[in-house]
């Protein structure tokens, strides 16, 4: 098992650098596109559909509606004068309302679940307003001042990247060592108070080491402190998401598509919260 995943790490590290720094743009975002649309595969089984050409049919659903809003909107109509497209934008806040929302169902979980456990319907429409934002917020990252400096975006990018898995790290040894209070038990035993919080203290290295790099000033520090410390905690909100909707459909993997690390969404879970975030924080304050 840890062979299958180093691996399968050391195969989609290099392609995820190089789509990240180097692909154009267009192409950039059909292959973001692609991976949204796995995840639609695997979030359809998560939501009950066993039907494989039903998957499928989601799977380009998803797929195709990230193609269109690349459509709809240009890549150099993203940004203009500082601010993000408006439909972009509207999606970014329909997304901080669905995990407004995904929150209290977790803190809720098995109450109150009733009326979206037993809907594949309704299962189905959560893995929309979770995987079209993430797609719509990785693009508005990667474009952020694009024709200033067209590496300013990817660096937004690995910010976030780095900030959820340092925390990961940390969660998981402070958890270890220290976990004595589980966060939602009944959602995903594994996880504990003592993880999160240890999460967030090993995500604040990066977080000031980014706010030297681009020169915040002093008085702005805070900001970029509590927008940090807020996409870390979601960025655990998507885990206990994704824990939850597997634990309603019985399995423990989202998928198989990559060898000794389940699906894709097993991987991407937290960033599917983090991402569209950290987006309408950096849009709404930061940009």
């Amino acid at each position: 098992m840890l062979k299958q995943r180093i691996i399968t790490a050391l195969i989609l590290a290099p392609l995820a650098l190089y789509a990240i720094l180097f692909l154009p743009i267009f192409w950039f975002e059909i292959a973001i596109a692609g991976v949204v649309g796995i995840g639609a595969y695997e979030w359809a089984n998560m939501s009950g559909v066993c039907e494989r050409p039903k998957k499928l049919i989601y799977m380009a659903g998803a797929f195709a509606t990230c193609i269109a809003l690349s459509l709809i909107v240009d890549a150099s109509t993203i940004w203009y004068q500082g601010q993000l497209h408006g439909l972009y934008r509207a999606i970014l806040t329909v997304a901080v309302l669905w995990w407004i929302a995904s929150l209290f169902m977790v803190l809720a979980y098995p109450k109150y679940s009733k009326f979206w456990k037993d809907s594949r319907s309704v299962r189905t429409l959560f893995g929309a307003l979770t995987l079209i934002p993430t797609w719509v917020a990785v693009v508005a990252l990667r474009t952020s001042l694009h024709d200033v400096d067209p590496f300013y975006g990817a660096s937004l990018i690995f910010y976030v990247l780095g900030i959820v898995w340092a925390a990961d790290i940390g969660a998981f040894f402070v958890g270890v060592k220290f976990g004595r209070h589980k966060l939602r038990p009944n959602v995903s035993p594994g996880k504990s108070l003592e993880g999160l919080l240890g999460g967030i203290a090993a995500s604040f290295a990066i977080i000031a080491f980014a706010a030297l790099h681009y020169q915040v000033e002093p008085s702005r520090i805070w900001l970029h402190l509590a927008i940090g410390g807020i996409t870390v905690a979601v960025s655990a909100l998507g885990d206990l998401n994704e824990s939850m909707l597997k634990r309603c459909a019985g399995i423990k993997d989202s998928g198989k598509i990559l060898p000794g690390h389940g699906g894709v969404l097993d991987r991407i879970d937290s960033l599917t919260a983090a991402f569209p975030v950290f987006a309408f924080c950096y849009v709404t304050w930061m940009a």
